[in-house]
This record gives C-alpha cells, sequence and structure tokens, in this order.
C-alpha cells in the first residue's frame, strides 16, 4: 500500500470461533465477509446510506471487481481487530478503498478494493447515483484538507 489515506470510518470486531481454522487462526477468506460487513456499516452508520435499502429496494449493487490483499500476521479466536477504512478514490462507476486490520501488535491484513456500482436488475455498471456520491464526497472532504484529490 502507497501512502495512507485518512481514515474514514473505523469499527472495533471480535473475532469468532466460526471465522477461525481448526488450528484456531482466521481462515483468510473471513477476512472479505469482515471487509464487506465494515463497508456496509460504512454505508448505513456513517454515510447515512441504508445499505440493505440500497441493495432491496434501490437495486444498486457494490461488488469488489479487483481485490489485493496482504496478510501480516494471524489473528485468533477472541482477539479484538480494529478495521479502518481509507477512501482512496471515487470515479464515475467505482470507489477505491484501503481497509486496514490491527491487533494489538501491529497490522494483522490489508485489502485495497475497488468497488463498482452496478444495477441489480441488469448486472450492467452504472454511475454512482448522486445522493451516494455527495455522501461518500462529504466523507473525503471531511477527512482530509486533501480530498478533493481522492475524487478525482
Amino acid at each position: 500500500m502507497n501512502e495512507q489515506a485518512p481514515i474514514v470510518f473505523e469499527r472495533p470486531v471480535r473475532i469468532r470461533f466460526a471465522q477461525c481454522d481448526p488450528a484456531g487462526i482466521v481462515f483468510f477468506p473471513q477476512y472479505l465477509m469482515l471487509t464487506n460487513a465494515l463497508v456496509e456499516d460504512w454505508f448505513t452508520d456513517s454515510l447515512g446510506i441504508d445499505y440493505a435499502d440500497m441493495i432491496a429496494r434501490r437495486r444498486v449493487g457494490l461488488p469488489i471487481v479487483k481485490l489485493e490483499c496482504e496478510f501480516a500476521r494471524p489473528s485468533r479466536m477472541g482477539e479484538t481487530v480494529s478495521l479502518s477504512l481509507s477512501l482512496t478514490k471515487v470515479g464515475q462507476r467505482s470507489v477505491g478503498i484501503d481497509i486496514v486490520g490491527r491487533g494489538n501488535d501491529g497490522v494483522r491484513f490489508i485489502a485495497q478494493q475497488v468497488l463498482v456500482t452496478t444495477s441489480l436488475d441488469t448486472g450492467e455498471s452504472i454511475c454512482i447515483p448522486n445522493d451516494i456520491r455527495a455522501a461518500l464526497q462529504r466523507a473525503a472532504a471531511s477527512s482530509s484538507p486533501n480530498a478533493h484529490e481522492a475524487l478525482r
């Protein structure tokens, strides 16, 4: 990950038994479940865009179309990992985010994602709806004095 964008949303997550493999550490695909839950919470709790409504009623999806992950050290059942989300780019149809998971011993994983707004009825990519774009712009502006760079 290059220079870190400012954190726009952060949430602690307790590692559960169901997220672990027989060795007692997080099974790596579970990190994607955790990052998706973080994005849902970010939209609903921070951006003011009800994620469930966006999917179910508005039929706007936000799938990951590009993903890069680094796993630095294991997380174990019972630990709390702090997940932080940074907004790195807002395009016409896509959003770039970085998510970092940190434990008390440092970085556990880093995920760089590109999410694309799609019509769940057609499966095609669509322009980011105006209210969502405005919420993303507010989030970027409140986190960084140079936020306009993330919006190019």
